[in-house]
């Protein structure tokens, strides 16, 4: 695949998901979630922030020594003790990233970090130069920069890339920006920053307005090739942009938008699992891609429709992110005649259309009261019209 046509993933669910509140990832969650990250063929894995404890220096050390199969990257401030700490962790890694922030917006310039724009662009120089002694591989962060001023962005893109940076990441760090605004920035550090053609532009969204999802395909749109996600798209306040969101929507949407990434999208059910059960964090039900309901229908005219053809109802076949059970039927009050003979016939039962009219009949009258109707009701009901199932029914159950 040309690189101008792949999207990359970077995935950051074991340091930006990490700060969801709650959630502490143990050294061994993180090595496992990384081993499988790999495995899904994820180009960057961030581990984590090592300046923050020894633990966690230690943690990321880890991941760095034992997954050979992506590139693992540490987390720093544009301060010395953050990058040095980075490359401590680093060490021994077969293809190790340094990722530079510095605060980018006026509100938190003059709020945080209480700095001017001319110290901050010293800063930078300095700081991704020294992250340059540890690696080659360096990126670069101005953070809030959709709250920023769009030429001072600019002005830290191009410092950042002259000092050794290889990639310049744009982070919606509160989730502020429409997509047409990301878009617009990406397209315009594009044109005006000397040297980003031949780097890697990224886009990093928080879901504080439920729109991480939709600015990181307007990225795409505006030239970036970079997406940075995390897993159930846990992470700080609201969350991160889910994983399972991008690489799914740039697989179904990839041909029109020209591009692809190269993750393996049957490892997406079993890292969803994985993370939901290490972060203590529940995927929600109606959750897109991996919740529990994602592929299950309960309205007859749905049920009728991927009973005749899935895709009348779902955009993509469940087996394609590694889903066990796939398409199902869930009936209920709003259950259709066809969706109740499907389960039905699953249970071995094959009713005429007059004791099916019947059984039917029987089956909404204890929906609408709101009694379950589970498979021991479904076969009560057609046993009612029907002899038990013949040997050969019963084996197809």
């Amino acid at each position: 695949m040309p690189a101008s046509d792949r999207v990359l993933i970077f995935d950051t669910t074991l340091r930006d998901g990490e700060q969801a509140a709650g959630v502490a990832f143990t050294a061994r969650d993180k090595l496992e979630i990384a081993e499988r990250l790999a495995a899904a063929r994820v180009d960057v894995i961030e581990a984590g922030f090592p300046v923050s404890s020894r633990a966690e220096l230690e943690a990321v050390r880890g991941v760095a020594r034992a997954v050979r199969d992506a590139r693992i990257c540490a987390l720093a401030r544009a301060v010395p003790k953050d990058v040095e700490a980075a490359g401590e962790a680093l060490r021994g890694a077969a293809a190790p990233r340094i990722h530079v922030f510095v605060n980018a917006s006026d509100v938190q310039l003059a709020h945080q970090l209480r700095a001017t724009r001319e110290s901050v662009v010293g800063m930078v120089a300095a700081m991704v130069a020294r992250a340059r002694d540890f690696t080659d591989d360096v990126e670069f962060s101005p953070m809030d920069a959709t709250r920023a001023d769009p030429g001072f962005v600019a002005e830290l893109a191009g410092t950042a890339l002259r000092a050794g940076a290889g990639t310049v990441n744009v982070p919606d760090t509160v989730g502020f920006a429409l997509p047409g605004a990301v878009q617009a920035l990406c397209a315009f550090l594009r044109a005006e920053v000397p040297g980003l053609a031949d780097a890697v532009l990224s886009f990093h969204g928080q879901d504080d307005l439920g729109l991480a999802t939709a600015n990181s395909l307007a990225a795409v749109a505006g030239g970036a090739r970079q997406l940075e996600v995390a897993v159930n798209g846990i992470g700080e306040r609201a969350g991160n942009t889910p994983f399972e969101e991008v690489v799914m929507a740039l697989r179904v949407h990839g041909p029109v938008l020209g591009v692809a990434t190269g993750v393996d999208a049957r490892a997406i059910h079993g890292l969803s699992r994985l993370v939901a059960e290490r972060s203590g964090i529940a995927v929600p039900p109606n959750k897109a891609v991996v919740g529990g309901n994602a592929f299950r229908h309960a309205s007859g005219i749905h049920q009728d429709g991927v009973l005749k053809e899935r895709s009348t109802f779902e955009c993509f076949d469940p087996a394609e992110i590694g889903h066990p059970v796939g398409t199902q039927i869930v009936l209920g009050k709003l259950s259709g005649r066809a969706g109740f003979a499907a389960r039905a016939a699953e249970l071995g039962y094959r009713l005429d259309d007059r004791r099916l009219a019947r059984a039917f009949e029987r089956f909404q009258a204890l929906a609408a009261a709101g009694e379950r109707v589970g498979d021991e009701e479904v076969r009560a009901l057609c046993e009612e019209d029907a002899a038990r199932p013949s040997a050969r029914a019963v084996a197809l159950r």
